[in-house]
């Protein structure tokens, strides 16, 4: 069996390390995406809702970027909400923002109690295209 392939965001490796988690495994030519939420670059979480939803976009952008992958490239999407019912409609439209116009990618939103200080976290599988992410030693 052959060791994990992680995959980090510049400048954000401390957090995960400290938290015993990869950001993004490769497997063959998936990308599986760690649930990101909206902590700023020292950890902690954004205190208004709507910047904690943007930021947990953009730290899931930042994980894509890493493997050369965007929000094209995302095939499943899972969410998770602490109060799905009153979050839903600020979620729904930085969704629209950050991911487009159709086809969407599969999405499965999921209520939660508890998520570690946050209010929102979202994980995904992306496809990776041939070649994308590679470094000169994986190409010899």
């Amino acid at each position: 069996m052959s060791a994990r392939d992680a995959i980090f965001p510049p400048g954000r490796q401390a957090l995960y390390d400290q938290n015993r988690y990869s950001a993004a495994i490769r497997s063959g030519d998936l990308l599986f995406i760690s649930g990101q939420v909206g902590s700023r670059d020292d950890g902690t979480p954004e205190p208004e809702f709507a910047a904690q939803v943007r930021r947990a976009f953009a730290n899931l952008k930042a994980v894509l970027a890493a493997a050369g992958c965007s929000f094209d490239d995302v095939v499943d999407v899972t969410t998770f909400h602490t109060d799905p019912e009153k979050q839903f409609e600020t979620i729904m439209a930085i969704r629209d923002e950050e991911i487009g116009a159709p086809p969407y990618p599969n999405w499965t939103a999921v209520g939660v109690t508890w998520l570690f200080g946050y209010d929102f976290e979202i994980k995904a599988i992306a496809r990776i295209s041939a070649g994308a992410g590679e470094t000169q030693e994986s190409r010899d």
